[in-house]
């Protein structure tokens, strides 16, 4: 294997793919990181980084501008992505971002020989289905049927066939490693940049490394991404914000019926008022019924595979997030608040 490498991150200015960035620019066998992402601005600089980085603008549906960028690169990190839960998006726009993206960056490898991929997945491609069946303390190899019940869900779930079906395709090497994210990696943006992200981000690095030195265990292979953060999310959320006003309490929980009443009143009154008022609706059925469906997994196959260890605990991450917190309501300046979303 060559010691200088060349990686591509495309959605490098994203949540996630800003972290893996700035890791990846201090590995020492990476000589450049090329970043590739439609919201990209020249000016755009990684920090800290020991490495070359090189800041690409291009969206991922254009096929030319992908396949330039890629020359020359060794491994991709696929993470660029439409996320939205709210339906705010239209479907075809996801789809083609989301599928027809990941089409061209598999296309895009097959043509320059790039025999190495890691796909950043979300666990809304497993479920909850439409009957909103429950999954509990499941693994990657926990078998889970149904169509999926959120839109970009079905997006994501489309792209991952898409990887498993290229994995080995035209190359004599194993070509793609999927590397499933955790539902939570898209709503953790009240999180700390570099707590919960930078474990995430710290899962792709060891997994497209361990993928170059053991093709024959990673290569197809599906990984939940994992921390000790706790799993119930209103408790995690209730300690950050009662850590910066303890006068914040936990409330009663409203009843199922009510949210599916105002969610179709909200529909109604949309539909009225149509063109004149389009209010985004904070909630929709299909992400009502992902929240209230039990979906839980453990696992340690990415430890056992590749070693992998969180970089940050709970309480590291706490502390940060509390810190930032406290930063944003008192309007003061900080440096996690300038990163971008994606």
């Amino acid at each position: 294997m060559a010691t200088a490498q060349v990686y591509l991150v495309t959605g490098g200015c994203g949540f996630i793919g800003k972290k893996i960035v700035e890791l990846l620019s201090q590995q020492d066998y990476i000589k450049e990181v090329r970043v590739f992402d439609s919201g990209a601005r020249e000016e755009e600089k990684i920090i800290p980084a020991t490495t070359h980085v090189t800041v690409m603008k291009g969206d991922i549906r254009d096929y030319n501008l992908l396949l330039a960028a890629m020359r020359g690169v060794h491994v991709v990190i696929h993470t660029a992505a439409i996320v939205d839960y709210r339906n705010t998006v239209p479907f075809w726009e996801m789809k083609a971002v989301n599928v027809g993206g990941t089409e061209n960056v598999l296309r895009a490898c097959c043509v320059l020989n790039i025999p190495y991929v890691v796909y950043t997945s979300s666990i809304a491609a497993v479920g909850p289905n439409t009957l909103c069946e429950p999954m509990r303390r499941g693994n990657e190899d926990t078998k889970y049927s149904g169509e999926v019940e959120l839109p970009y869900g079905k997006t994501k779930a489309m792209a991952e066939k898409l990887v498993f079906e290229a994995n080995g395709k035209k190359l004599q090497k194993s070509m793609a490693s999927l590397v499933k994210m955790s539902m939570g990696i898209e709503h953790k943006y009240l999180y700390n940049h570099k707590t919960w992200s930078g474990n995430g981000a710290w899962m792709h690095v060891l997994a497209a490394r361990h993928l170059q030195l053991k093709p024959d265990l990673l290569a197809g292979q599906v990984y939940y991404c994992y921390d000790d953060t706790p799993r119930r999310g209103f408790l995690v959320t209730h300690q950050l914000l009662s850590s910066v006003d303890p006068s914040i309490r936990l409330g009663s929980r409203i009843p199922y019926w009510k949210m599916w009443l105002i969610i179709h009143l909200h529909r109604i009154i949309k539909a009225l008022l149509y063109p004149f008022w389009k209010p985004q609706p904070f909630l929709n059925l299909p992400l009502l019924n992902t929240i209230v469906t039990t979906f839980s997994y453990e696992t340690d196959k990415a430890f056992r595979h590749f070693g992998y260890k969180p970089l940050f605990t709970w309480q590291e991450s706490k502390q940060r997030t509390v810190q930032w917190l406290k930063a944003a309501a008192g309007n003061v300046s900080c440096p996690h608040l300038h990163q971008k979303e994606n």
